[in-house]
């Protein structure tokens, strides 16, 4: 069964979202996980560890930053298109914990020429509210991964 990847929208999600990982040490050094891709959409988790921690023994916002920046790419970039970050804000709501899970969701809000603006919710293993993060992504040129013609 052979499917035409140039076509099938999945498919170069999920291709573009394996190539992204494999050349990312930096999310794969905090014990990211890539859970769920699809186009304009990434879920991943991060767990909490004790050298994250800050001076008030909660997770460093940077940390929690770094998690929400990298769900953001993964879903810019689920089109095959590569694409970077152009500006992005977040707020911090709670803090995380040693020993969460904490969960990064990135949803495309609108894409338009090469411009894009995503939201990335984070959350603990509860659901409970740590960050709210948007990021506005600028397409550049070339594939994320090269697909056979």
């Amino acid at each position: 069964m052979h499917k035409d990847i140039q076509h099938d929208a999945q498919a170069l999600a999920e291709l573009a979202g394996k190539t992204m990982w494999d050349r990312d040490p930096a999310s794969q050094a905090l014990g990211m996980k890539l859970s769920e891709i699809r186009p304009g959409y990434a879920l991943m988790t991060m767990p909490v560890r004790r050298d994250m921690l800050n001076g008030h023994q909660t997770c460093h916002g940077g940390y929690i930053f770094m998690l929400a920046d990298s769900a953001f790419a993964f879903a810019c970039n689920s089109h095959n298109h590569k694409t970077v970050g152009a500006g992005c804000t977040i707020d911090y709501v709670a803090p995380g914990r040693e020993g969460e899970m904490l969960v990064a969701e990135a949803v495309e809000q609108t894409l338009s020429g090469k411009t894009g603006v995503y939201d990335v919710k984070v959350s603990n293993q509860d659901g409970r509210l740590i960050a709210l993060f948007r990021g506005k992504s600028h397409r550049v040129s070339g594939p994320v991964a090269e697909v056979a013609a």
